[in-house]
């Protein structure tokens, strides 16, 4: 009959018939489970984490639908201890379930350094030295000396810290000062523009203190210039040594400081006396002439 004489065979259609509804089965329960498999089309929002704590997040549930991963660890004494600072994929990303969620979070454990010695260094080296160790200057106290502006004693908690005793990185340390005999007072510096960090280290290597602050559009410090100072720069009041300078802050993002500046100018803006630095005002762009 010939080579093609099975294809008048009824066996051969039986199991063509066969072979047809098994591969038919087969790539559907093939399917069915790579879909079952990947997920395909579930996914889930991740949650914002930032500020949360690993209790919190337990306690909502999330390791039921994430796998919480605990990359890094940093120091940081102005927030928590334990808190999210930093995840991986992004707030509001939409994953799979049990997606692996990377985070990074306040070390338990504040880091210590030694505490260096400070008496009898002049203010603006005893700042230099803090910010270069990784302290922070907290309250200028002035009493009656010869020696102005040198430091007398370095306090902490309102206790005399000894040089070389630990002590949490990021802690504020209080110095006294003294007066001078000269009773001379001092300037206000020009801060209008400026940042929080900047204005803040201007007024203390002034010789000033930290007033009050005020946050008109939110407390972002982030994007948060001063707006207003107090006592103003162009007023004909000279502060005392340890003098309060307190400060007003409007975001950048919804007031026009480079209008502001410039509608002050005119009558009060000057190179030589307002120690004007380009760091400062970082993406402003300002022609003080």
């Amino acid at each position: 009959m010939g080579f093609f004489s099975f294809l008048v065979k009824l066996k051969f259609y039986k199991h063509l018939g066969i072979a047809i509804v098994l591969s038919v089965i087969l790539y559907g329960a093939t399917f069915v489970f790579l879909n079952i498999f990947t997920r395909h089309d579930r996914t889930i929002l991740i949650p914002d984490l930032y500020g949360s704590t690993l209790s919190g997040v337990k306690n909502e549930n999330l390791t039921n639908e994430f796998e919480i991963i605990i990359t890094d660890s940093i120091y940081d004494i102005t927030k928590e201890k334990g808190t999210i600072i930093q995840q991986n994929p992004l707030p509001y990303s939409k994953v799979k379930k049990h997606r692996k969620i990377y985070l990074t979070v306040v070390a338990g454990i504040t880091e210590k350094i030694l505490m260096p010695d400070l008496v009898d260094l002049s203010l603006r080296q005893a700042l230099g030295t803090l910010e270069t160790v990784g302290l922070q200057v907290g309250y200028l106290d002035y009493t009656q000396h010869f020696a102005e502006n040198a430091v007398l004693e370095q306090v902490f908690r309102g206790e005399i810290i000894k040089s070389d005793t630990l002590i949490e990185k990021r802690s504020r340390i209080d110095l006294v000062l003294g007066t001078g005999n000269s009773g001379k007072k001092t300037t206000v510096p020009f801060l209008i523009g400026k940042r929080q960090r900047n204005a803040i280290k201007l007024i203390n290597y002034s010789s000033f203190n930290i007033g009050k602050e005020y946050f008109l559009d939110g407390n972002d410090t982030t994007n948060a210039r001063i707006y207003k100072q107090e006592p103003a720069w162009d007023s004909d009041s000279l502060l005392n040594h340890g003098d309060f300078v307190n400060l007003w802050y409007r975001s950048e993002l919804d007031f026009d400081f480079v209008e502001f500046l410039e509608s002050l100018k005119p009558d009060t803006l000057n190179t030589d006396t307002l120690m004007i630095d380009e760091d400062d005002f970082e993406n402003i762009d300002f022609d003080f002439e």
